[in-house]
């Protein structure tokens, strides 16, 4: 028989067969660990297809590199989009949201302290025993309370500091991303803007051409009515006309769009877009690659930078998540007032109460859960990596893709340069024969043909070369620098 007031003790081998329990049902996270593993920059050949390359330190973008182009209208209209384009507002708030999860997990981490007041009316059973104030019983009475709750989470294991840093990781990958949103749109302008220009140029062609092609017809057919030429020759003359007509009405359609693409990225109506006067020629840039891309492509693009900062918060993730496994210990206290009763005054000695609770909590039967949700962290880590040698992999091939058809386009240039003096040539000698009575001006209207095309082929270049050096700008990061990432890869 066991006596009142004594508490019975366990066998010794019942004890240890509920220790070894415990034991084994404690969660563990044995054989749980990410694979990913990020690319070495110097890993990535790409001595070979940079040979050759003008290098200079100054190849950098500044963040205002768009000024380098000349063009006072383009100057304004990017101005115009940083500040008015919706776009940059969605990545502004979506940094703003990731701070303040930031500064929620900080928070979280520190001592929690709570003043409370409150006032509860009831009647009381009369059936109540044990009452410190029986008079109340069966009347209605008011019972307050008032203390101050105070709460810690001591973090024995650092958990709750790898949750704020990797949100605080996240918080940076959002900043970045703000960042890179505004160079992309100001890319995007200057982009739209020599798409401007270049309908501008290939709309005037058109236009002469469509006079040369006009004239040749009315001249064929006056040769065809006076018996000089045959039939057919007008109807081939018409299309040629006719086909020059549709090249201006795509060229004109070709200024309308670009228009419209401007004022999408200046945020606003069609309407903008039609008092962007005709662009300028642009001043010519020279294309050249910093020394040491690789490694400093690191700290410079702001997509590589945002995907570093990703699995730095993912590797804090997974040790917010192992911290889980871990024994915790939270402390609690309360002290204050207690009062029942509608004449009992609340604040006074007798009315005081106050109570202390440290709880130790240790997960024994939830393993399975905890396994998973570490490895769900795993494989987030392992999915930032991926990214990041993607985008890492992609940065260089870009900047070696973008440097291989800019000298493409180049080498094409300096032949459409020679193909434009020929022609030009072809066409003073035909207007000089026409002159001097040895040719029609039929000959000198084919050879401004051949002159006008060359004019388009060579309009067309020029902008791409110009969109070229714009993407290049891109590529190196549009003036975006982070020193401590740099820093950081340069040590390892």
């Amino acid at each position: 028989m066991i006596r009142e007031g004594i508490v019975p003790r366990l066998p010794r081998t019942l004890a240890s067969a509920v220790l070894a329990l415990v034991l084994a049902a404690c969660a563990s996270t044995h054989g749980l660990r990410p694979t990913g593993h990020e690319i070495a920059p110097d890993s990535l050949q790409s001595q070979q297809s940079l040979a050759g390359a003008q290098l200079s330190p100054a190849a950098w973008p500044q963040q205002d590199w768009w000024h380098a182009l000349g063009d006072a209208q383009l100057d304004a209209l990017i101005a115009e989009a940083l500040h008015d384009n919706p776009g940059l507002a969605v990545a502004d708030a979506r940094a703003r949201l990731a701070q303040s999860e930031a500064q929620a997990l900080d928070a979280a981490r520190d001592p929690s302290v709570e003043a409370s007041y409150a006032a509860t009316g009831a009647r009381l059973s009369e059936k109540e025993v044990g009452l410190v104030l029986p008079e109340v019983v069966g009347t209605f009475a008011w019972m307050q309370s008032a203390g101050i709750d105070f709460s810690w989470n001591l973090d024995l294991w650092g958990g709750q500091r790898a949750a704020w840093e990797a949100a605080l990781g996240r918080s940076r990958a959002a900043e970045v991303d703000r960042r890179a949103a505004r160079i992309q749109l100001s890319a995007n302008v200057a982009l739209a803007y020599i798409q401007l220009r270049q309908a501008f140029v290939l709309r005037d062609i058109a236009q002469r051409d469509v006079e040369r092609s006009d004239h040749i017809a009315a001249l064929t057919h006056t040769l065809v009515a006076s018996g000089l030429g045959l039939p057919d020759s007008l109807l081939q003359a018409r299309a040629e006309a006719g086909i020059a007509h549709q090249h201006l009405a795509a060229a004109a359609a070709a200024i309308d769009s670009a228009r419209i693409s401007l004022a999408v990225l200046l945020g606003k109506g069609p309407d903008r877009g039609l008092r962007i006067a005709p662009p300028a020629e642009p001043r010519p840039v020279s294309l050249a690659i910093p020394p040491d891309l690789t490694a400093d492509l690191l700290g410079r693009r702001p997509d590589l930078v945002a995907a570093r900062w990703r699995v730095e918060a993912a590797a804090q993730d997974i040790k917010a998540a192992k911290s889980q496994f871990m024994p915790n210990l939270n402390i609690s206290a309360m002290a204050g007032f207690l009062a029942l009763g509608d004449n009992v005054p609340l604040f006074q000695l007798p009315a005081r109460t106050y109570s202390v609770g440290p709880a130790l909590s240790l997960p024994l039967f939830d393993g399975k859960r905890l396994r998973a949700g570490l490895g769900a962290r795993d494989a987030l880590y392992d999915e930032a990596v991926a990214s990041y040698n993607q985008t890492l992999v992609h940065a260089v091939n870009q900047v070696a893709d973008l440097l291989s058809l800019s000298r493409s386009v180049q080498s094409q240039l300096q032949t459409q340069q020679d193909v434009l003096h020929n022609a030009q040539g072809a066409y003073d000698n035909a207007q000089i024969g026409y002159k001097a009575g040895l040719g029609t001006e039929l000959n000198t209207l084919v050879a401004r043909r051949m002159l006008l095309t060359a004019e388009q082929n060579e309009a067309v270049l020029q902008s791409r070369q110009a969109e070229l050096a714009v993407r290049m700008v891109e590529a190196l990061g549009g003036g975006f620098r982070d020193d401590a990432v740099q820093a950081a890869s340069a040590r390892q």
